[in-house]
This record gives C-alpha cells, sequence and structure tokens, in this order.
C-alpha cells in the first residue's frame, strides 16, 4: 500500500479578523492538489462561540471532501498540574472519569453548533491513557494523539508522529530566524522520509501558522514532495488498519 498524507487544521476562531480568509486560500490551495482537510474543532472558546460564518464555512467544507474531528473542549489544562500548566494539553493528564466529564460537555456543545463527528483530536495531540478509554467508552470511532491514530472498531494503533512547527524550547529572539528555518526543513525532511517508507504522513497545520508565510509555503512544498514520491491523500475519517504502519493496540 502506498503512503498516506493526512493535512488537519487547529484553532480556527474568530479572534483574528483574517484567519477565515487565510485557511479559504489554505484550502483551496489543496482543493488544487486534490487533498483534503480534516478540522480540529473546539467548540467552546474564551472568544465565545464561532461566527456564523465561520460555522457556515466549516459546514461547507465538510459537505465535501473535509471532515470534523473534535479536538476538545475548551483548553483548559488540568487544574491539578503545577509548574507550566499553560503549556499542557488539556486531556494530557486526566484520568478517566474526569475525562468523560469534559468529552460529555464537549460533545453537547459540538451538537450545538449544529455539527457533528465521530472523531477525537486530543489538544496539543496529547492524550492521557484514561481520555483514550473515556474516547472509547465514548462511541468514537478514533481517537488521535501524538501515539498516532487509535482505530478502536479494528482493536489497532497505526504508528505515525504528528508533524508541525511547534518547538517545545523557547528560543531567544536572535535565534528566532534560524529557529523557523530549521521547523520548516524537519517538517519537509521527516513527511518526506515517512512518504519514501509508505507510511502515515500527519500534517498539522495551527490557525496561527497561517500568518506565517514560510510555514505554509513549506506545507505546501511538503505536500507536493510528498504527493510526488507516491502518497495517498486522505483524511483522518477515512484511515482503515490495513496500512503497514498498524499494529495492535
Amino acid at each position: 500500500m502506498p503512503a498516506r498524507l493526512v493535512v488537519s487544521l487547529s484553532g480556527l476562531t474568530d479572534a483574528r479578523g483574517d484567519a477565515l480568509p487565510r485557511a479559504r486560500a489554505l484550502a483551496a490551495d489543496l482543493d488544487r492538489r486534490g487533498v483534503p482537510l480534516t478540522h480540529l474543532v473546539q467548540p467552546a472558546s474564551p472568544e465565545g462561540p464561532p461566527s456564523p460564518q465561520l460555522l457556515s464555512w466549516l459546514r461547507d467544507r465538510t459537505r465535501g471532501a473535509d471532515v470534523l474531528a473534535l479536538h476538545g473542549y475548551d483548553h483548559t489544562p488540568d487544574p491539578a498540574r503545577r509548574g507550566g500548566v499553560g503549556r499542557k494539553g488539556e486531556f494530557a493528564a486526566l484520568p478517566r472519569h474526569e475525562a468523560g466529564l469534559r468529552l460529555t460537555a464537549a460533545r453537547r456543545a459540538v451538537t450545538g453548533l449544529g455539527l457533528a463527528t465521530a472523531l477525537f483530536a486530543a489538544p496539543r495531540w496529547l492524550a492521557s491513557p484514561g481520555t483514550v478509554e473515556a474516547v472509547r467508552a465514548q462511541g468514537f470511532r478514533m481517537c488521535l494523539d501524538e501515539a498516532g491514530v487509535h482505530l478502536f472498531g479494528d482493536g489497532v494503533l497505526l504508528r505515525a508522529r504528528p508533524l508541525g512547527f511547534r518547538l517545545e524550547a523557547v528560543v531567544s529572539r536572535e535565534d528566532r530566524t534560524r529557529a523557523e528555518a530549521w521547523r520548516c526543513r524537519v517538517l519537509h525532511g521527516e513527511a518526506l522520509r515517512i512518504a519514501r517508507r509508505s507510511g502515515l504522513v500527519r500534517i498539522g497545520v495551527r490557525a496561527k501558522d497561517l500568518h506565517r508565510p514560510d510555514r505554509i509555503r513549506t506545507v505546501l512544498g511538503t505536500v507536493d514532495a510528498v504527493l510526488a514520491a507516491g502518497a495517498w491523500p486522505t483524511t483522518y475519517a477515512a484511515l482503515s488498519a490495513t496500512a503497514p504502519a498498524a499494529r495492535t493496540a
């Protein structure tokens, strides 16, 4: 089986007025390449619910080839954690019961927006074991985290690390230009390496990346290179357990 390519977009809100036009532009560029998007939707936000314009665009996109995944609830980190809590994922350390309560609230909120999905994508790709159990118990088809894609119906985990532009280390102002170039090179090189090995290429674009022209050029250039290497463009919803990367979960 050839390599597979999945591109996701997360963090799209109305906080910045130009975010939606930039998302439209990225989606159009991917459409021309035959690459669908998986939209990671956060139903609650400090800025309030998504605007009618954003919701309308998401509905229009998902009537086509794109799909939705529930991306947490409001991204509130675990209050029990101390130190660097703002950098932890909302579901990174929750036990099963608490994760289940938050998932229930998230599903209710996304349903209230007129949206629905059977896919769960952990914020920052960090899901505790209890979260994975809660996601499975609530009837989701899959859970996306940093380990890979948990396909509950097939009982397998497609092991594939998500690729993006996030750096764990704090970078000084003087090193930002070099760090940015390094991030772009790493994403491109790693994606191409995975594609050549017939693996699953997971490219995650955040809304804040849309304001970095170098990052968007890197994403599109990487998509072109991965497709040229024979990768098959798809969405998370269409993934199956028949890929070479599949192994027993």
